[in-house]
């Protein structure tokens, strides 16, 4: 992540990664398929806390509420999107079109499992396009919410970070979807 910051990204080669790593070319492709991998290292993490959320979920809660839950689990785990590394990342996304490519493939691949799973466990309550829409309606608003926070200056702890993050869903959901799930229709 330093490379990317001090040389910029399409500048750093492999072989700069693996010198700066103290190990060969081949030894990095071991563990990863190419550079851009470095920056969404921690985008497995997140969409498990996701799929987490919803294998563990109560009987009561809502959509929403299960969503919410794996946003904070991914934020005590320290993956919240925070630091100078999500800074770095958040920039390149802006600025690198096959970093913007990458991270779109990832949030469409994520958003389509994760409502799957929802609707596989809410399926008696809502249908496939209702909670479709409500995972992109979550993801547009924590997407939207990151970039905001970058644009104006993030804040440093992650409790701010964490309330922030939680407005933007609450308001970008409709109030059933964050409320236990009698109510619905």
């Amino acid at each position: 992540m330093g490379l990317f910051e001090s040389q910029g990204y399409n500048e750093t080669t492999i072989a700069d990664i693996a010198a700066a790593a103290g190990v060969a070319p081949r030894t990095f492709f071991s563990y990863f398929a190419s550079k851009d991998e470095l920056l969404f290292d921690e985008a497995e993490t997140r969409i498990g806390a996701a799929y987490a959320a919803i294998a563990e979920r109560r009987s009561d809660d809502s959509v929403g509420e299960v969503l919410l839950r794996s946003l904070s689990d991914v934020i005590e785990a320290g993956h919240d999107f925070g630091g100078r590394h999500g800074e770095l990342r958040a920039r390149l996304i802006q600025t690198v079109p096959a970093i913007r490519g990458r991270a779109l493939q990832l949030q469409v691949d994520a958003q389509r499992e994760i409502a799957r799973q929802l609707h596989d466990a809410y399926s008696d309550e809502l249908d496939q396009i209702t909670i479709g829409a409500v995972v992109g309606a979550f993801v547009g608003a924590v997407n939207g919410a990151v970039q905001a926070m970058y644009d104006t200056g993030a804040p440093a702890d992650p409790e701010t970070r964490s309330a922030v993050l939680r407005r933007a869903v609450e308001a970008s959901l409709p109030s059933w979807a964050t409320h236990p799930m009698s109510g619905a229709s």
